[in-house]
């Protein structure tokens, strides 16, 4: 649901480009910690933030800090189950109002970003209202100081009469499972949810939301965008006491490389290349009605290095490519091409890269590609 997420204030600098400075502005928890400031926060494990963040309400909130996540030792507000919650006490990976996690990946460009993958295990109370849920920000820009322009909210347990921001708008099949997809605004930025329930732990991909929050128009995002922050928490509306995240982690790998994440069994037209040379394998990893995912592996078929790859193929059906991450796209209509980017163009002998790509019209059943190298 929708928030006004502020942290306090500090001073520091933000690098632009894919590194952000880290700000140190909370202690480090060292055994279990108590926080009942409204924005107090720590750190936990040497590079993660946890954070009280109490914004809707003036009522008390206490949280209890462990080595591996926290928990809601005390909640007394009361939310309005059509509206807003009273807070989102969360544990998160990367720059939230300038409040940075040590040695922050984030914010890093999406189209730079080969996998963002992470893992959580959480427990429930069997009473009160409330969702269990990652807030995963977008901004056009690195600019982390405010408030963000795209928030993806990945509701992974909830409880009590209360819905996500909008509306229902379809479905999407992600990380083993099919999640409800509601869009909508909360009157500073566009917010993209995905529902579902009853789970407890799961691990995946968060380039795998991005990427189909990506595709659901351009307000949302591009591939030029930044990832700022994965954080994952809890919005309580009515009691919340015992919500707990046992464990989590997170990690951000940019370059070159598998994007990781669930995928249908490839498909392909077959290696092509020979010694020296390089060989491109395509797999359909998200489909959708008039779009889909692409991801392609592109793999040096050679026992030395190569310094430069392009891959060409034509998509049927009249299907096109609208957007291409990890790799620069050329071509028009269904015929197309992709070329390295600078930091992905060079390939070990039988090593491999990657790049993706959303496409309009049906996904293909199989794609033949052709692929050179320099």
């Amino acid at each position: 649901m929708s928030r006004r997420l502020r942290v306090l204030a500090v001073a520091g600098l933000l690098v632009a480009g894919t590194t952000a400075t880290v700000i140190a502005t909370a202690p480090s928890a060292s055994a279990d910690t108590q926080i009942c400031d409204q924005f107090g926060s720590t750190t936990i494990g040497g590079r993660y933030v946890v954070q009280n963040n109490r914004w809707g309400s003036s009522s008390p909130q206490c949280i209890n800090v462990t080595d591996t996540g926290f928990s809601i030792i005390q909640q007394d507000g009361t939310g309005n189950t059509s509206g807003a919650p009273v807070s989102y006490p969360s544990v998160f990976l990367g720059c939230h109002y300038s409040n940075c996690s040590p040695g922050s990946p984030l914010p890093a460009q999406i189209s730079r970003i080969s996998s963002a993958n992470t893992s959580i295990s959480n427990s429930y109370p069997s009473s009160g209202t409330w969702n269990a849920s990652y807030d995963i920000w977008l901004n056009a820009d690195t600019n982390v100081s405010g408030v963000q322009d795209t928030e993806i909210m990945v509701w992974l347990n909830h409880q009590g009469g209360i819905q996500p921001i909008g509306s229902p708008t379809g479905t999407a099949n992600i990380a083993g499972r099919t999640w409800e997809v509601w869009t909508g605004s909360n009157g500073q930025n566009n917010v993209v949810s995905y529902r579902t329930s009853g789970i407890s732990s799961l691990s995946f991909n968060v380039m795998d939301f991005i990427r189909d929050t990506l595709s659901r128009g351009s307000q949302y995002g591009t591939a030029n965008w930044y990832l700022t922050s994965i954080q994952a928490g809890f919005e309580p509306w009515i009691g919340g006491v015992g919500l707990a995240v046992n464990n989590f982690s997170a990690s951000v790998t940019t370059g070159g490389g598998p994007t990781g994440g669930p995928s249908t069994s490839p498909t392909s037209g077959g290696p092509t290349g020979g010694p020296g040379g390089c060989s491109a394998t395509y797999s359909t990893s998200n489909s959708w009605p008039g779009g889909f995912q692409g991801d392609v592996t592109v793999r040096n078929t050679g026992s030395s290095s190569i310094n430069g790859w392009a891959v060409s193929g034509t998509l049927p059906g009249g299907a096109s490519i609208s957007q291409v991450w990890n790799g620069s796209l050329s071509g028009s209509g269904s015929n197309f091409t992709v070329r390295n980017e600078s930091y992905n163009g060079t390939i070990p002998g039988g090593g491999t890269t990657s790049f993706g790509f959303i496409g309009s019209g049906s996904a293909p059943g199989s794609l033949s590609l052709s692929c050179s190298s320099s």
